[in-house]
């Protein structure tokens, strides 16, 4: 797992994290679901867990609320195991708020019966329903049914109700995806400020990668039961630990080489490969957003730079506008493979107009083929040997 975030060892030796997995393992029926998941949650902080579906992050968030009991590992909240090999606490006994994507309110009874549910004091009930309803700008919903509400109204209502306890930790089961975009923003940003008002750690699951972008002050990519990369959004979009991770957050183009002497030779330059072996195949990942494009002018070619490279020849084959920016597809001249770039605003270019790409160095990833074709190891030689190291 790539850890990538900011040095906070000061914060965090001053506080206890309000919920922390250690190894968390899941079997079923001989299936590890989960498979050593640690993970910190601190107070105030909204931690994503993003993967496709079937990864395990569910399971993983229904064994820190209680629900679900782990095969092996630790669950804390506040620096007190309440999971561990001897004994498991039940979810009403770890001070956590739970949100679902189906909301979960209880059709008979009205919204603010629905928000003061959990409390155990009755003669607080109306007071705190009240209260936590103008917090997410329910005034005067007290006496309304679930089904007089909209689906965002119904979602604000969810989160009063998680809210209204007081919960040290707030899980979050894909509590938007059954709002249209158009609404899901604008709940979710009002949930993001609410919640960062009162102070809980959050922990988010996703599979959407743009709602874990907005919404997270740090984010854990899972992967097949595990975590494959944690950090703040950007450090985990800018810096995937491998293919598969740049790929699950936006479409990318792939420039494959082979590696000669530590490095790959390709249309648009050398590129560095100093822990790999000759032979290697290599994968370059560079997303759309990251390719210079350059209309051809006749007999001249544009000069390389240090920040892009070398140009490379190619023909437009399409030209799409999608709103903010151009989507342009190339097919390039020296092999015939197709690279997409993204260009601000109106660019259309007619389908066969010359043009030159290049790569904006910064911004890309040189992988080893998972599947080699001429090396057993892509990483040792008897003639030299290096460690593997994480982008």
């Amino acid at each position: 797992m790539l850890e990538s975030r900011p040095n906070d060892d000061r914060h965090r030796m001053t506080e206890a994290p309000r919920l922390a997995l250690t190894g968390i393992t899941r079997v079923f029926d001989g299936a590890t679901v989960v498979d050593g998941v640690s993970l910190e949650v601190m107070a105030g902080e909204i931690v994503c867990l993003l993967g496709p579906s079937g990864c395990g992050k569910s399971t993983t968030l229904r064994i820190a609320a209680g629900v679900d009991q782990q095969t092996s590992g630790t669950v804390a909240l506040n620096g007190v195991d309440v999971s561990d090999d001897r004994h498991h606490a039940p979810p009403e006994e770890r001070s956590v708020g739970l949100m679902f994507q189906d909301f979960a309110l209880f059709p008979h009874l009205t919204v603010a019966e629905n928000v003061g549910f959990g409390l155990k004091s009755r003669k607080d009930r109306a007071q705190m329903a009240a209260e936590y309803l103008s917090k997410v700008d329910l005034d005067g919903f007290g006496d309304k049914y679930p089904h007089q509400l909209s689906g965002g109204e119904q979602q604000r209502v969810a989160l009063a109700r998680a809210l209204v306890t007081k919960p040290q930790v707030m899980l979050m089961d894909e509590p938007f995806s059954g709002l249209d975009n158009r609404l899901r923003d604008a709940v979710r940003d009002q949930t993001l400020a609410i919640l960062k008002a009162e102070g809980a750690g959050v922990l988010l699951v996703t599979h959407d990668p743009e709602e874990a972008l907005k919404m997270a002050d740090r984010v854990a990519l899972m992967r097949d039961g595990q975590i494959v990369q944690i950090g703040v959004p950007y450090n985990v979009y800018n810096r995937p630990v491998d293919r598969a991770a740049a790929a699950f957050f936006s479409d990318v183009n792939v420039i494959h080489g082979e590696v000669k002497n530590h490095q790959t030779d390709t249309p648009f330059g050398l590129f560095l490969a100093p822990t790999l072996v000759d032979g290697a195949d290599v994968e370059i990942i560079v997303r759309p957003e990251h390719l210079k494009v350059d209309l051809a002018k006749a007999g001249t070619t544009p000069e390389p730079s240090s920040e892009t490279g070398v140009p490379a020849a190619g023909t437009v084959i399409r030209s799409r506008f999608i709103g903010s920016e151009s989507l342009v597809e190339v097919r390039m001249d020296h092999d015939g493979s197709t690279l997409s770039a993204t260009v601000p605003g109106a660019f259309l270019p007619m389908v066969g107009t010359a043009l030159f790409l290049s790569l904006k160095r910064d911004h890309c990833h040189l992988f080893p083929c998972a599947l080699q074709t001429k090396v057993s190891s892509p990483y040792t030689a008897v003639a030299w040997t290096g460690a593997k190291t994480t982008q």
